[in-house]
């Protein structure tokens, strides 16, 4: 077993993992960056070491920075988690060189699946279809028109190198292919470092079904059970289940042995995901993700298996505990993603910010995977995901009626949630009887009653510790240790308190119709669409802002000219800044 085992990650799957690490006796070790000085890893790690750098690319995406910490620390074993490296394999193939575990399939797996277009071919090489879709990278948006024009709209664009809906984008008429796929490259470079994309037919009503594999390094490889995600929104999953509603056993056996299949043929260990799509009874390959998904929790509620400890002990070279006979589904489970995105109106727009307050729900049949406590902010340079909220029910019925118990004693100060939004979704008549789609929660699910917002937004801050002791965090070489300093009192504050300044109460946003277009969120400008002069029509895209690994359209609130641009790609605008003015 590993000795010492360094999280090349941030947020909740990093609490997850150093908790797996705890209980293994194995000292765990965390990284982070200069917003992530004091971040919830970093406080529960047994050691921390500094990248630098704010945005993913600076920190959590710099393999010198990583590796450097690697040897630093003396780790014997690296866990990705998931996002950032964990589905590379040049990063996966720099730690094995030193000498280190790579707690994850090997790097020549990651390539064939890594590459989407590559995993394709594997899939179908073992007799595993997927949707018609190209096997090489887009080079040109005339490429998009053309496989449009034999197959039909709407088209999936996707990133090549990445997955959970970072990256793709999804065009539905010729006109719209250019900006389409500048897009998904943007993403994918922003989320994945690669810009490849691909392409394939886009299905009109699918359900998101995925199967949980683990593989051992002795030629046993089995599969958990299936997850239905079809609970999207972008692309992304808000909703995940097992086991699947409505999913005929015949058709559950048939895709587990698929997964299995695909992850034989390309000599896959350690745990993954293959994806499927599932309409009309047919089932279709559509990825595999070579690394723990975020939905892992409800896949561990129904078998009894903890993924975690189960990948840290495969990747130490032990044979998986358990067989396929062992796999009994018992029960059902739920996990709902509270991300810090405002729902109001089915917009789920990016809503970073500090949280003032944080309740968890409690009671039996109820567990809380967080990254984040009271105090901590949620930055606009990572991913939006606060946490994640998983019941397990004795069926589907009390599995739903435990979790909308639970968000309903869900409280989160400071920052608007989806968990609004999660409660609509868990009401729903075509949520409880099965019978939603990827499509369902923006072409269906009525959300114009939801509100985003939470308690505690515009409450005033703390003004200071009322004790006299202070923990100081200190970095020597690189190496972050927390220390205890006691200081006087002043006038009853502490004497290095300062007060916090009082959170802004306005939306940021200009009046409708003054043609002052604001930022409705903090973010990073990566695309100016508009020049002065130019005449627009209200409704139509004046800028490209990214907020949280998420591109959005910033659209003229009337029609006019442009008489104004105020900012440049590579600006960071904060809510209400003003980015262009119309008259």
């Amino acid at each position: 077993m590993f000795s010492k085992i360094l999280i090349a990650n941030r947020g909740e799957i990093a609490v997850r993992v150093i908790r797996a690490c705890r209980e293994l006796g194995i000292t765990s070790v965390a990284v982070y960056s200069e917003l992530d000085r004091n971040a919830l890893h970093v406080r529960l790690a047994d050691e921390a070491y500094a990248l630098g750098g704010e945005t993913a690319a600076d920190s959590y995406l710099n393999t010198s920075a990583i590796l450097d910490a690697i040897e630093k620390s003396g780790a014997d074993a690296v866990h990705p988690g998931y996002g950032f490296y964990s589905e590379n394999a040049d990063f996966a193939r720099a730690i094995t060189e030193r000498g280190v575990t790579f707690i994850g399939p090997p790097p020549e797996a990651i390539e064939v699946m890594g590459d989407k277009i590559s995993a394709r071919l594997a899939a179908e090489k073992v007799g595993v279809r997927g949707v018609p879709g190209t096997t090489e990278i887009i080079q040109h948006p005339d490429e998009v028109r053309s496989f449009a024009d034999e197959h039909g709209y709407p088209v999936a664009i996707k990133a090549a190198y990445g997955g959970g809906g970072r990256g793709m984008k999804v065009v539905t008429a010729a006109e719209d292919v250019d900006a389409a796929l500048e897009s998904a490259q943007r993403e994918a470079e922003s989320f994945f470092g690669r810009n490849e994309c691909y392409m394939e037919r886009y299905l009109t009503w699918p359900r998101h079904i995925e199967m949980q594999i683990i593989a051992d390094q002795h030629g046993n490889t089995v599969w958990l059970g299936e997850r239905d995600c079809s609970a999207q929104r972008r692309h992304q999953k808000l909703v995940e289940e097992s086991p699947a509603p409505n999913f005929p056993n015949e058709v559950r056996e048939a895709m587990g042995a698929a997964a299995v299949a695909v992850a034989e043929g390309c000599d896959y260990t350690n745990a993954g995901t293959v994806e499927f799509l599932f309409q009309d009874g047919e089932f279709f390959y559509l990825e595999m993700n070579t690394r723990l998904q975020v939905e892992h929790p409800v896949s561990e509620l129904v078998s009894g298996i903890d993924l975690v400890r189960e990948q840290i002990r495969v990747a130490a070279g032990s044979e998986l505990s358990f067989s396929q006979q062992d796999i009994e589904q018992d029960g059902h489970a739920i996990e709902v993603r509270i991300n810090a995105e405002d729902p109001a109106g089915g917009r789920f727009l990016p809503s970073p910010g500090t949280l003032s307050e944080l309740k968890i729900p409690q009671g039996f049949g109820i567990r809380w995977d967080g990254g984040y406590e009271p105090g901590d902010t949620v930055s606009q340079f990572y991913d939006n995901l606060v946490g994640k909220l998983i019941v397990w029910g004795s069926d589907r019925a009390t599995a739903i009626a435990r979790m909308r118990s639970a968000l309903v004693e869900l409280e989160i100060g400071g920052i608007a949630t989806t968990a609004a939004a999660h409660s609509a979704i868990l009401a729903s008549d075509d949520f409880q009887a099965g019978e939603h789609s990827t499509k369902w929660v923006e072409e269906s699910l009525d959300l114009s009653d939801v509100v985003g917002k939470v308690t505690g937004l515009d409450q005033e801050a703390d003004l200071a510790d009322p004790r006299v002791r202070k923990d100081v965090v200190l970095e020597v070489n690189g190496k972050r240790f927390e220390v205890a300093a006691w200081v006087p009192e002043v006038a009853g504050v502490a004497a290095t308190a300062a007060p916090k300044p009082r959170r802004s109460t306005s939306s940021g946003a200009g009046a409708a119709g003054s043609g002052q277009v604001a930022a409705p969120m903090q973010g990073t400008i990566v695309k100016v669409l508009v020049e002065i002069g130019q005449e627009i029509a209200e409704g139509e895209a004046v800028v490209v802002l990214e907020a949280m690994k998420m591109e959005n359209n910033i659209n003229a609130d009337k029609t006019g000219s442009v008489v104004d641009i105020k900012v440049n790609p590579g600006d960071t605008v904060g809510a209400g800044d003003i980015v262009a003015i119309i008259e």
